[in-house]
């Protein structure tokens, strides 16, 4: 059964400068029990919400299968922790979730690279085993809310 497992919005930045000083602080509250997703901005309260830069990828997935034991989103930086669906095959398609409060669509532009960071955060070799696996960054095309358990899931393209 196909689930979203956790669920960040953060608004700041932590990964700044060398991954030899270690991340910036994590804001209290950065990880949640449910999201607003807003069509064409992405993640209410996150940190590239309504960015123009990033506004084909302002919401960003991972799939838990391809992580290491014990790692989350705090370290990892994505929006949305799946577990049961092949995320990084959705690239050109349109992925509609629904967790319960209604389907939110999002379209699949690019894989979502693993940064070198994630050897100081996560464990050495991290950066590397992800190649390939990282997750996704989607342009959300539908607004609605996402929420922390059982999630439907659709594929269009």
């Amino acid at each position: 059964m196909a689930r979203i497992v956790q669920l960040l919005a953060s608004p700041v930045h932590r990964y700044v400068g060398r991954p030899a000083d270690g991340p910036a602080p994590a804001p209290p509250g950065e990880l949640v029990d449910r999201v607003r997703v807003r069509a064409g901005l992405g993640v209410v309260g996150d940190r590239y919400f309504g960015r123009a830069a990033h506004r084909t990828a302002s919401v960003t997935l991972i799939a838990q299968e391809s992580l290491p034991p014990g790692a989350d989103l705090t370290e990892l930086r994505r929006n949305v922790l799946t577990s049961g669906i092949a995320v990084d095959e959705m690239v050109g398609r349109v992925l509609i979730l629904d967790s319960g409060d209604g389907p939110v669509s999002l379209r699949v532009h690019r894989a979502a690279p693993p940064c070198a960071w994630l050897d100081v955060v996560v464990a050495p070799g991290t950066w590397k085993a992800l190649r390939r696996r990282a997750g996704v960054r989607c342009e959300p095309l539908t607004d609605g809310v996402l929420r922390v358990g059982p999630v439907t899931v659709a594929v269009d393209g």
